[in-house]
């Protein structure tokens, strides 16, 4: 059996920017395992299969240990693989998934992801997260993850934090945030139970940092940068009980996959 395999640069200006994901467009589904298998085989942060169905696709993302219920970054390469390298001539790409409808659209020279939005709820801040990144936040919320609020956007870019103790929270990861000089905000995100000890950039973070940022600068409009290593530009807007987190994709490489 052979599969297109196609590796994307998703919220990048250029090659080597941005978040690296797979996208592996797929006829029929595959085994759970071989999908996990392939997505371990690749070793990026994630890995998108998806399947066309009547109105529209349905898409999965993997880790390379786990199945994951929303990836933002590797939608966006999906759409964008979609969009420029299989000829897909709507405007609109509808995803189905275990997050429900995600939406990707064409706005001027950028992609958009219409996601569900998941406000952060306010929680004491767990003993593991102040020692592994050796200082008190500000303020501590969760979700699918922890949002850890601090006042210094040097932290933010600087900190080394304790990985292994990251590794032992209940959640799925950690994103760190503090308001920035250059952009609204500042964020990166850590989620080693999930084999990934910091992650580029990282769409679905945005469906919690959007809401917490809007009610707090009080605006809808958000401009912000994943201060990771590799580093990632987002437009960011709250609509209603969604968020539209917008960006630029680069092709990296095209192969064939032989099983």
């Amino acid at each position: 059996m052979e599969l297109d395999l196609y590796q994307v640069d998703a919220f990048a200006n250029g090659p080597f920017s941005g978040n690296p994901a797979a996208v592996c467009p797929l006829d029929n589904w595959l085994s759970d395992e071989l999908m996990q298998n392939i997505a371990q085989e690749n070793n990026l942060a994630e890995t998108a299969f998806f399947v066309k169905e009547k109105n529209g696709f349905h898409i999965r993302w993997f880790t390379p240990t786990k199945e994951v219920h929303l990836c933002g970054h590797a939608t966006l390469a999906s759409a964008s693989v979609l969009f420029e390298q299989l000829n897909y001539s709507d405007d609109v790409i509808h995803f189905q998934s275990k997050s429900g409808l995600l939406r990707v659209r064409r706005a001027d020279k950028l992609l958009q992801l219409d996601f569900p939005s998941q406000v952060a709820i306010p929680c004491d801040a767990p003993s593991a997260i102040t020692q592994a990144f050796g200082k008190a936040p500000s303020a501590c919320l969760k979700n699918e993850d922890y949002l850890v609020v601090y006042e210094d956007e040097d932290f933010i870019k600087n900190v080394e934090p304790n990985i292994a103790l990251l590794e032992t929270l209940d959640l799925r990861g950690v994103i760190i945030t503090s308001q920035s000089e250059e952009y609204d905000f500042v964020n990166r995100v850590f989620a080693p139970k999930y084999g990934i000890n910091e992650d580029p950039v990282t769409g679905s973070a945005f469906t919690k940092l959007i809401p917490y940022w809007a009610e707090k600068l009080n605006t809808e409009t958000l401009k912000a940068k994943q201060v990771s290593k590799r580093g990632g530009e987002v437009n960011c807007e709250l609509a209603n009980d969604r968020v539209l987190i917008s960006g630029t994709c680069t092709l990296y490489m095209i192969g064939k996959i032989y099983i």
